[in-house]
């Protein structure tokens, strides 16, 4: 299968290039759909996952123009390694937008520095439009819990705790979904993070009365479910 650059070479390469850019932009948007069918996908990672693959293509394709015919292949594909080899995530805390945002800022000023300042600009205002048109899609509605919660447990480390909440989650539940355990008061203890979705929203104090029959009246807490922003 011969590459586009080949088929229409007799198309300014730019144009080429946008062609490939938009391609990306469907392929990623196809696989970026189907994947979150099986998964619990989120906004951050459905947006991150479309656009990533359209900068990584916009900067690979204005490299190889760049780069002239008589060029070998293993100059291409160093020259293509250390342009992507400049991206470089330090911030751990960072948002999947955030990271996706700083390749951005880093693609635009490689295809700026390696001379395609015009598409450099229209990569800019098309890749901004599209981060906006897909951050105010409510895509992901469907998935989410209504009016999800999440519930912090403490128990103490000798509970067997999936065989002792099993009855309670299942009367006062729709559904829940295990999020974070974490070991507290120097191992003593776990705290057990749940995002759940209660049948009836009245019954919460009831609820919260029956894990504090279970747990030994440790600390027990509901707050407003705001998903793992360190995750996509």
């Amino acid at each position: 299968m011969s590459s586009l650059f080949t088929l229409l070479s007799n198309v300014d390469k730019v144009y080429v290039s946008l062609i490939v850019v938009a391609s990306a932009l469907v392929s990623a948007l196809i696989f970026t759909f189907i994947t979150s069918l099986k998964m619990r996908g989120t906004k951050s990672y459905f947006i991150t996952s479309s656009l990533l693959p359209v900068v990584v293509a916009a900067i690979v394709s204005m490299v190889s123009i760049f780069l002239d015919d008589a060029t070998t292949g293993v100059v291409r594909i160093v020259t293509i390694s250390v342009a992507l080899g400049l991206i470089r995530f330090r911030s751990y805390n960072g948002r999947a937008e955030e990271m996706l945002l700083l390749f951005c800022g880093v693609a635009i000023g490689l295809i700026s520095g390696l001379g395609f300042v015009v598409f450099a600009l229209i990569f800019a205002v098309v890749v901004a439009l599209l981060f906006l048109g897909l951050s105010s899609i409510n895509l992901f509605s469907g998935k989410k819990f209504n009016g999800e919660k999440m519930l912090r447990i403490t128990v103490p480390e000798s509970l067997e705790y999936d065989e002792v909440l099993a009855d309670t989650f299942k009367r006062f539940l729709k559904q829940h979904e295990m999020i974070e355990i974490r070991t507290t008061a120097m191992g003593s203890m776990f705290r057990l993070s749940y995002r759940i979705e209660m049948i009836d929203s009245k019954q919460e104090k009831a609820f919260i009365d029956e894990l504090r029959t279970k747990n030994s009246n440790l600390e027990i807490s509901i707050i407003p479910f705001l998903g793992n922003e360190r995750s996509l």
